[in-house]
């Protein structure tokens, strides 16, 4: 078995082992904790085998996203939001989505709720499961004038990561401020920009790719920072949490030591998004959105 030794920062709480993907050979990765002398061990394996494709949706696709029920919603070049069924069938149509400017966030967490974010009039949409309009408000009007990431929250609000203040915020439905962490200039020397925010199991997941992974309670207190770099498509299911680093999927248990890699070029390759939901590995790539099984 050979062993290749990677310098990593990482802060964490507990010190269990857990597998993720499955491994084809025996290759291994260590990863050396300079915080505590603990080792993160991560199984690794050589280009895998293609995985089965299932579809591919079409529409010339600029951007997606996908909830925990399986549906899809695809935005086109014209700027029209879709939303297919896990069948493929249309179940609901947005056709006002440039009226806001561009695109900068889908959240779908809830299906019965999407979060549709405009960074560039700090704009947020509310829809319904059917993609009708709910209501809109202006952050701005909480005096929000900067924030790239939101996301939902528990209580069928919404998080704000406030960068001018750099607080992270709760919104009621109403788009009021209901609660703040305190300054993070005061808690970090270097305080996060995340770029992605999402509410799991009593948990707050900041990503910044610089800095890697900040977890909250709802309270505003630090759990555990994870130097998890340079992702792109970050993503939590349950206490697992997703990236990508070019044509190679990680997967990190929280809790855990256990870093897990696949490699995928066939697959990832020019990959422009990617997002896991239901078994499955949703891609987009050059105007198509391609479905593969896990």
């Amino acid at each position: 078995m050979r062993k290749f030794l990677v310098i990593l920062s990482l802060v964490v709480l507990n010190a269990s082992f857990a597998n993720a993907f499955p491994c084809r050979n025996d290759a291994q990765v260590v990863y050396q904790l300079s915080t505590n002398n603990q080792q993160l061990f991560s199984d690794t394996v050589p280009p895998a085998a293609d995985l089965k494709l299932l579809q591919v949706i079409e529409g010339d696709i600029i951007n997606f996203t996908v909830d925990n029920l399986g549906n899809v919603y695809l935005i086109n070049s014209k700027y029209q939001l879709k939303k297919l069924n896990e069948k493929g069938d249309s179940v609901g149509v947005f056709n006002e989505v440039r009226r806001y400017g561009n695109l900068t966030y889908i959240d779908a967490t809830n299906p019965l709720k999407v979060l549709l974010y405009f960074q560039d009039f700090t704009t947020v949409v509310v829809l319904d499961r059917v993609l009708n309009k709910r209501y809109t408000f202006d952050l701005r009007q909480q005096n929000i004038m900067q924030a790239r990431a939101i996301s939902q929250s528990f209580d069928n609000g919404i998080w704000v990561y406030d960068e001018v203040e750099a607080k992270l915020k709760r919104l009621d439905d109403n788009g009021n401020v209901i609660d703040n962490s305190s300054d993070f200039r005061v808690l970090f020397s270097t305080p996060p920009t995340p770029v992605d925010i999402e509410d799991h199991d009593k948990l707050v997941y900041l990503y910044d790719p610089k800095q890697g992974l900040f977890i909250f309670d709802y309270y505003g207190s630090l759990k555990n920072k994870i130097a998890l770099l340079g992702w792109e498509d970050f993503q939590v299911i349950d206490k697992t949490v997703f990236g990508r680093k070019g044509n190679v999927l990680e997967k990190y248990e929280t809790g855990t030591l256990m870093l897990n890699e696949l490699a995928f070029p066939a697959i990832l390759t020019n990959v422009e998004k990617c997002r896991i939901s239901v078994n499955k590995l949703y891609c987009l790539s050059s105007g198509k959105v391609y479905v593969y099984e896990l």
